[in-house]
């Protein structure tokens, strides 16, 4: 047997070694639907099955896209699509509404291989507001736009448009006139181009306060070993004045940095914004050495406890790790891994 001289035997060894850092790593998402006061007394069979046959529609799109080779980026903007697209959570078609009576939507995504960032708040006329969340990332110098201009700027980008009614619900509409009315503040008139009939009965299948701080969110690990998280929210319901939370506001309610993790959050987004949650979570991570469970539980079980804010969050490391964390009665989770079972929970009884 011909022996390699040691040159090049160390040109072997270093071919040996870029191979093998190009080699695709392994993909994991993990996908939140929402924390609040969710519990079994206050929700039908239907009503879960209807939750969970979401959930699991909306990940196992973001799971077949990092399958595939997919940057975690398309993988977060096909997941929360989905949920934007699903009545049952608080967000684009399913958001909840101003004391106004309208439905003014909320989205942040975050690339934590670049850091770069895009956000969106109050917007009324956009589909997907996780797209125009990533259009503004991606084809703007800016990194948050609001209001009109955030629309007028999808428009400009050639995303779908479509009329303030579309995102109108039912249920949602009627969950408002219920709290309004226990507040004592005057109704709105029902939305212009809204057809449903006013007399529908609406069943009573959830707790007042389930959508009432519910938001979207996913997080994801690519075979690149990128990171990512994106959050879409309608918001708090019967919100005032032009309220945003968290969920746009890049280190509150996301953040993404391939250097410690990526997070997602959802709850009270004022203690959120004051605490900073997403970035602390990676902070601790990166700073203090914290895994990413430690980390999470610290922020949730401690600093939020300590201001009295609810709320949870979902988490993923450089190494396909998933944590998530929360102190209320429940929070519609899923998590999925390259080769994994998927997990689908709600209650806070549940692994």
């Amino acid at each position: 047997m011909k022996l390699l001289p040691f040159a090049a035997l160390g040109a072997v060894l270093v071919c040996a070694s870029q191979l093998s850092a190009q080699t695709p790593q392994t993909w994991a998402i993990a996908v939140h639907g929402g924390a609040g006061v969710i519990e079994r007394k206050s929700m039908t069979a239907e009503m879960e099955s209807e939750y969970r046959v979401g959930i699991r529609m909306a990940i196992n799109a973001g799971g077949a896209v990092l399958a595939r080779g997919g940057s975690a980026l398309d993988a977060i903007e096909a997941v929360i699509q989905i949920l934007e697209d699903d009545p049952n959570f608080n967000a684009g078609r399913g958001a909840v509404f101003t004391a106004d009576g309208r439905n003014e939507l909320d989205a942040a995504i975050m690339d934590g291989a670049t850091l770069k960032a895009g956000a969106v708040a109050g917007v009324t006329r956009t589909r997907h507001p996780i797209s125009l969340a990533r259009a503004v990332m991606e084809k703007s110098p800016h990194v948050f736009l609001a209001g009109t201009g955030a629309d007028a700027f999808s428009k400009q980008a050639g995303l779908e448009q479509v009329d303030p009614s579309y995102f109108f619900t039912e249920r949602r509409w009627q969950s408002l006139i219920k709290q309004l009315s226990k507040e004592g503040l005057p109704f709105p008139k029902r939305p212009a181009g809204v057809h449903s009939d006013p007399r529908t009965p609406v069943a009573e299948v959830e707790s007042p306060d389930v959508h009432k701080y519910g938001t979207v969110g996913v997080v994801a690990l690519d075979r690149n070993g990128n990171l990512a998280a994106g959050t879409s929210t309608g918001g708090t319901q019967a919100k005032r004045w032009g309220r945003i939370g968290d969920s746009p506001i890049i280190g509150a309610g996301t953040y993404a940095s391939n250097a410690s993790c990526a997070v997602s959050a959802t709850g009270t987004g004022e203690y959120f914004i004051r605490l900073t949650v997403a970035r602390t979570v990676c902070a601790l991570v990166e700073y203090k050495g914290l895994t990413l469970q430690q980390a999470a539980d610290e922020v949730i079980h401690k600093q939020l406890d300590a201001l009295h804010g609810d709320g949870g969050l979902i988490a993923i490391d450089p190494m396909g790790h998933i944590a998530w964390s929360f102190n209320t009665p429940g929070m519609f989770r899923a998590q999925l891994r390259a080769g994994g079972k998927l997990s689908i929970a709600i209650y806070n009884d549940e692994p």
